[in-house]
């Protein structure tokens, strides 16, 4: 067996699940892109997988695998940088346990990550989020459990695997200190309060939909747990039916991830501070909440109106003489 295999092996089961718990989204995403690496590698050398020692996974190797992410399988510039940090992550690990490859590992790790344009968040204002909680029809069942999970969403700003993931159990309606929990991102417990609106929503689906504490909250009609391609698509089928009455939901791509966003913006127009905003979402890095400041212009027209604007004059045209213009042209 070479060094590879054993790193490998001993980073996803001891490194990943067993320290640091990972999700079950970050274990797939570390996996695909090392099984992505190890057939790029084994047709680059013409060595097993199984075969290929560390050695041979240098930084021309892995320079030339992030290339090819890019020109032959279309990637962007985001998912490249993204499979970049789960090489990085696994060549920090054998750092520790392969100290005869350091130079080699150094190299690799000094891979820099590619810059790229981030694009401004996408999100619902509160005439456009009203207009998606009545699009759903709350005299069927299925309805009524539509309008539930979007007011959810809407208000809590729950990660579309975090709504899925929602058991009966999760759900604390008391009169007091009505709160949703569930386990965020890196198996990160929070709570978070709901409205009343949300509450009388959920108790009316809740009446109707039996189960246990451990049964999922929100289901299909064959009463099977609710897939995250079965969320996006509800929530685009209730988008489009929206979009006549509100026209701005048409100019907008909404997806689960649009309503996280939405919640987030409600809470800064309320004034809540980013770093609640940040406990709110469950952002490990608080700074990753200064995306919502970059987003809302409401906020830079504030700030624009309190400028003294310079005393100065913006001059007159003054037309050219013809003569010498016939002559600038010739």
């Amino acid at each position: 067996m070479t060094a590879l295999a054993p790193i490998l092996q001993g980073f996803f089961t001891d490194k990943l699940i067993r320290q640091r718990r990972a999700g079950p989204n970050t274990l797939a995403a570390y996996r695909d892109t090392w099984r992505l690496l190890l057939q790029f590698a084994s047709h680059t050398t013409a060595t097993a997988p199984s075969g290929l020692d560390l050695a041979q996974i240098d930084a021309g190797l892995v320079t030339a695998f992030l290339t090819h992410l890019e020109t032959a399988r279309g990637n962007t510039v985001a998912t490249r940088n993204a499979r970049l940090a789960a090489i990085h992550s696994l060549f920090r690990y054998a750092a520790l346990r392969a100290p005869e490859h350091a130079d080699q590992i150094a190299r690799v790790l000094a891979i820099p990550p590619k810059r790229c344009d981030r694009a401004v968040v996408s999100f619902l204002t509160s005439t456009e989020i009203d207009a998606l909680l009545a699009a759903p029809d709350r005299t069927t069942r299925l309805g009524r459990r539509d309008h539930a999970l979007l007011l959810l969403a809407c208000q809590t700003g729950l990660r579309v695997s975090e709504l899925i993931a929602l058991t009966r159990g999760d759900i604390h309606l008391d009169q007091h200190g009505a709160h949703v929990r569930c386990d965020g991102k890196g198996r990160k417990e929070r709570a978070t309060p709901l409205t009343r609106q949300t509450v009388a929503a959920l108790r009316v689906w809740l009446a109707e939909h039996h189960g246990g504490p451990a049964d999922p909250l929100f289901t299909t009609g064959a009463g099977r747990r609710l897939s995250r391609d079965a969320v996006a698509k509800l929530v685009r089928k209730h988008a489009a039916s929206a979009a006549p009455t509100c026209p701005g939901i048409a100019a907008k791509n909404v997806s689960p991830h649009t309503l996280r966003h939405s919640a987030a913006m409600a809470l800064l127009h309320a004034g809540v501070d980013t770093s609640v905003i940040a406990l709110w979402l469950g952002h490990e890095d608080p700074s990753s909440t200064q995306a919502y400041l970059h987003a809302d212009m409401s906020i830079k027209e504030k700030a624009l109106a309190r400028i003294q604007p310079p005393n100065n004059s913006p001059g007159r045209y003054r037309a050219p003489d013809t003569l010498l213009a016939f002559l600038d042209n010739l």
